[in-house]
C-alpha cells in the first residue's frame, strides 16, 4: 500500500507523530485499564528536602580530614577534663627531689612510675603534662568566648545600624587589625601590674574581637537585603526584633565556624605569652606554654622537656584547624563538591 493510501504513514514511509492530546488520552486509557488510582499515578518517588545542617553533616561524616580533627579535639577535651584524676602524681609534689643534683643530675630521667622523668624541681613530668592540658583548654576556650562576645556586640551594632555607627566601629576594627596579633596581645598583657592567667585570657580575647566583628558585620549586611527582612520591615516590625530574631540568628553560621579556627590560634598565642613569662607566675599549676619557658635553661642537654609540650600544642592546634576548615567548606555553598 502506498503512503497516499495508508493513513498510518507519511510521505517518507514513517508513522506520523502523534499529538499531545493523543498521547495524553492513551496514557489515561492505560492507567484506567491497569486499575491505578489518581493519587498513585500522580505520586513521584523521591527523597524529601534536606536542611543545611543535615546536608553539611552528610559530607562531614565522610570527610577523613574532619574525622581526624574531631578525634584529636575530642581526645584533648576529654583528657583535659579527667586529667587531675588520671595523673599518677600531684603536679605540685616533688617525689624525685632527692635525685635532683644541680651539678651531676639536674633533670632526673625516666624510671618506673615516672615514664618521662621529672623536671628541675623533682616533679613528675608526665603528670604535669596531663594536668597542663586543662589550663591550656581553659585559657583557649575562655579567650575565644571573650573575643566572640566582643565581636558579636560590635558586629551587630555595625551591621544593624550602618551609617556613622558602622564607619566608627569599622575604623576601630581596622586599627586593631593593622597591629600584629601577637604583638598586640603582648602589649595588653604587659600593661597588667601582675601577670596572671586572666591577663593572658583578656589579651587574647581583645585580639580576636576585630576578627569576629568584621565577619559578623559582613554577614549581617548581606541579611539586610534578604526577602524575610524586607517583609518584616514592611509589616512594621521593630528594628530590635528584626536584628535579634531575623538578622543575627541567620548570620551566626560563619562566626561559629570561625570560632573553631580561632580556638587553635588562641591556644598558640596563650602558649606564647606564657612562654614569655606573662602567664600564671605560680609554676605549681602547670601549663604547656609555661613548661616550654622553664625548659629553656636545660634545652641543650634535656630537649625532651620542650619537645613534649610543644608537640602537644601542635597536635591540638592542628586538630582544631582541621575541624574548622572542614566545617567552613561544608557550610560554604561555593566550596561544596
Amino acid at each position: 500500500m502506498s503512503p497516499e493510501t495508508d493513513p498510518t504513514q507519511d510521505e517518507g514511509g514513517r508513522a506520523p507523530r502523534r499529538g499531545l492530546g493523543t498521547r495524553r488520552k492513551e496514557r489515561i486509557d492505560a492507567l484506567a485499564a491497569s486499575g491505578t488510582t489518581v493519587a498513585e499515578a500522580g505520586r513521584i518517588d523521591e527523597e524529601g528536602g534536606v536542611g543545611l545542617i543535615a546536608s553539611a553533616w552528610r559530607r562531614l561524616r565522610r570527610n577523613p580530614v574532619f574525622l581526624l580533627g574531631l578525634a584529636i579535639t575530642t581526645a584533648f577535651v576529654v583528657l583535659a577534663i579527667i586529667a587531675p584524676w588520671i595523673a599518677p602524681w600531684d603536679p605540685a609534689d616533688n617525689p624525685l627531689i632527692d635525685k635532683v643534683s644541680p651539678q651531676s643530675n639536674p633533670i632526673p630521667g625516666p624510671e618506673p612510675g615516672h615514664p618521662l622523668g621529672a623536671d628541675s624541681s623533682g616533679r613528675d613530668f608526665f603528670s604535669r603534662l596531663l594536668v597542663g592540658s586543662r589550663q591550656t583548654l581553659i585559657v583557649g576556650v575562655a579567650a575565644t568566648l571573650g573575643g566572640l562576645a566582643g565581636g558579636l556586640v560590635l558586629g551587630t551594632l555595625a551591621g544593624a545600624f550602618g551609617g556613622a555607627v558602622d564607619a566608627v566601629i569599622m575604623r576601630l576594627v581596622d586599627v586593631m587589625l593593622s597591629i600584629p596579633s601577637l604583638l598586640l596581645a603582648f602589649s595588653i598583657a604587659a600593661i597588667a601590674a601582675r601577670p596572671s592567667q586572666w591577663t593572658v585570657i583578656i589579651a587574647i580575647a581583645v585580639v580576636q574581637v576585630p576578627i569576629f566583628a568584621r565577619l559578623l558585620r559582613g554577614s549581617m549586611l548581606a541579611q539586610r537585603s534578604k526577602d524575610h527582612v524586607l517583609a518584616a520591615r514592611a509589616l512594621g516590625v521593630k528594628r530590635s526584633a528584626i536584628v535579634l530574631r531575623h538578622m543575627l540568628p541567620n548570620s551566626l553560621g560563619p562566626v561559629i565556624v570561625q570560632a573553631t579556627l580561632v580556638l587553635a590560634t588562641a591556644i598558640i598565642d596563650a602558649a606564647a605569652l606564657s612562654y614569655l613569662g606573662l602567664g600564671l607566675p605560680d609554676d605549681r599549676v602547670p601549663e604547656w606554654g609555661q613548661m616550654l619557658g622553664t625548659s629553656e635553661t636545660y634545652f641543650q642537654d634535656h630537649p625532651h622537656l620542650a619537645f613534649y609540650p610543644a608537640i602537644c600544642i601542635i597536635i591540638v592546634a592542628l586538630g582544631f584547624t582541621l575541624m574548622g576548615e572542614s566545617l567552613r567548606e561544608a557550610l560554604d555553598p561555593k566550596s561544596r563538591r
